[in-house]
């Protein structure tokens, strides 16, 4: 594993850059092949959500639903009687927003083990605009009962939590991405439903993050090294259930915390921190997410520096999280 911190531009350059939709892909090809009760449903999007190699190599096993989402939950819902274990693909705007009342009737009150996967989530989607960013999906599916919620950072991420999906009985939601990232993971690193992955340890300030700002998190990081400033990172993967017990930990050394998120302040990751420290252990935090607004359309490097979640943003709120701890500490 790179250690991020001491690691050179030249390396960090050179990292295999993949999106997390193909790892979601190839992970679902693989649990196809090891169990024969998976499958897969699409709403007219197969090709964007990279399910076409299940499609060829289980014909048999692969529904198209077309632009009928609801149908498509609903279908999922159903099968699972059967003892059938039933991924759903589409965007996540049309996975979440456009049949919100399905998830919640036949699939999260009736506990079926449905699997809501869900691409081309948040601002990276990019040029497609607002009307397809969605910014409020974690929010909405953390909030129903039953529901487990989780965001990948990379291929390999990606790839190994489809493995841990189809293992785990019960609702989840799956969000990924779109853009070709850095792959900060490797194939056998493993991933764990609920349990948070420590990308670095540090003293000064825990930084909680997941998706595509995992990779800005260590950009993060490294500038903040540069200035003597050592950061605790946290992958939290999970969103729910939280990893309360690392969370705690981290705080528990850093006594700041700064959340970062590719999602709504309101609803999102930073919000499942804020909750767990103001029952547990109340910490200065700072929040990197989406300030009450919609996206638009541009490139996802443009979109996510415009909104606040690039590096030099995480590394201003990373300062005024330490800021407030020496403030409190000195009085």
């Amino acid at each position: 594993m790179i250690d991020f911190i001491s690691a050179d531009e030249a390396t960090l350059d050179g990292l295999t850059r993949k999106d997390t939709r193909s790892g979601f892909g190839q992970g679902l090809l693989e649990v196809g092949q090891a169990h024969d009760n998976v499958v897969a449903l699409c709403a007219d999007l197969t090709g964007s959500l990279k399910m076409n190699a299940f499609k060829d190599a289980f014909p048999e096993r692969f529904k198209q639903a077309g632009i009928a989402e609801a149908n498509m939950i609903g279908v999922a819902a159903g099968l699972t009687i059967g003892g059938i274990i039933p991924f759903t693909g589409t965007f996540a705007n049309f996975s979440t927003g456009r049949v919100y009342d399905q998830i919640r009737q036949s699939v999260a009150y009736s506990e079926k083990n449905v699997k809501i996967c869900a691409s081309h989530c948040g601002l990276t989607l990019g040029e497609d605009g607002a009307t397809h960013q969605i910014l409020e999906d974690v929010g909405m599916m953390k909030m129903l009962p039953n529901m487990t919620v989780i965001h990948t950072c990379d291929y390999e991420q990606t790839r190994n939590a489809t493995h841990a999906v189809a293992a785990h009985h019960g609702p989840v939601y799956f969000r990924f991405g779109r853009p070709k990232v850095p792959m900060i993971t490797e194939a056998d690193t493993p991933f764990v439903i609920g349990k948070a992955r420590r990308v670095m340890t540090g003293s000064d300030v825990t930084i909680v993050t997941n998706g595509h700002l995992v990779w800005n998190s260590i950009l993060a990081a490294r500038q903040l090294a540069a200035e003597g400033i050592s950061v605790d990172l946290l992958d939290m993967h999970t969103i729910k259930p939280l990893d309360n017990a690392a969370l705690l930990e981290s705080v528990g050394r850093t006594h700041c915390v700064v959340s970062a998120e590719e999602h709504q302040r309101n609803g999102g990751l930073g919000e499942s921190v804020a909750a767990c420290l103001a029952q547990h252990q109340p910490t200065p935090q700072r929040f990197v997410a989406v300030e009450d607004q919609f996206g638009e359309s541009g490139t996802p490097a443009q979109l996510l520096e415009k909104y606040g979640l690039g590096p030099a943003a995480i590394v201003d709120a990373c300062k005024a999280a330490i800021a407030v701890k020496q403030g409190m500490m000195a009085s």
